[in-house]
């Protein structure tokens, strides 16, 4: 009987050491558990010197989409509109009209010697269309006297007729209007225009697709 007693409390303190270890590792598993994460690295803090498995992740920037997609589309439309109207500008019809106004001795009288276009970068407004037979143009001149406005205006009525030329006119810098069709036509000899390649493949395409109806 003594024997067990002294047993019993001989195993006594290495139960309260367990215990006391166990509580000991759960208190340090929970202060584990609660240990504040590290912040992340900063633009500027210079390289990490170590790898932890506890540091936050850095913020993602936002988009910037959202800001450069607005200047993108208007860079794409200014492009587009520069490249169309130097494609009317350099069109076998800017060219023929150039050419009939210098020659014309209303317009010679009013602008004078070296006519030409009034801007450096010359802006064609208006509808230039010669497969479907519609030209209504207008742009700057100026000569060594004065400037004005040349517009003109032709329609072809079918598709195998002739350009009829409606309007051939100067408006002065005062806003009168001198009528340089008054006498002969320049162009009423003219079956049609010389077109570029772009207007010569629409009307191929055009009558390919005529065919396979």
């Amino acid at each position: 009987m003594f024997s067990r007693i002294a047993r019993r409390s001989r195993a006594l303190p290495a139960l309260r050491g367990g215990a006391r270890c166990t509580n000991s590792s759960a208190r340090n598993h929970i202060q584990l558990q609660h240990r504040t994460l590290v912040s992340a690295p900063k633009p500027g803090d210079g390289p990490l010197m170590e790898r932890r498995a506890d540091r936050e992740l850095p913020e993602i920037p936002g988009s910037r989409w959202a800001r450069t997609m607005p200047i993108f589309v208007v860079l794409i439309a200014a492009a587009s509109i520069a490249i169309f109207n130097y494609q009317k500008s350099s069109s076998p019809i800017v060219g023929a009209t150039m050419y009939a106004l210098r020659t014309n001795q209303k317009a010679r009288d009013y602008l004078g010697d070296e006519v030409y276009f009034k801007h450096q970068i010359p802006w064609i407004s208006g509808e230039m269309n010669q497969v479907r037979g519609r030209i209504n143009i207008s742009f700057a001149v100026k000569g060594t006297r004065n400037t004005g406005v040349m517009r003109f205006s032709s329609n072809r009525p079918t598709p195998r007729s002739a350009f009829e030329t409606l309007e051939w006119s100067l408006v002065t810098s005062d806003g009168q209007v001198i009528d340089l069709l008054d006498g002969e036509d320049p162009f009423k000899a003219v079956e049609s225009f010389p077109m570029d390649e772009e207007e010569l493949e629409a009307i191929r395409t055009k009558g390919f697709r005529q065919e396979l109806r």
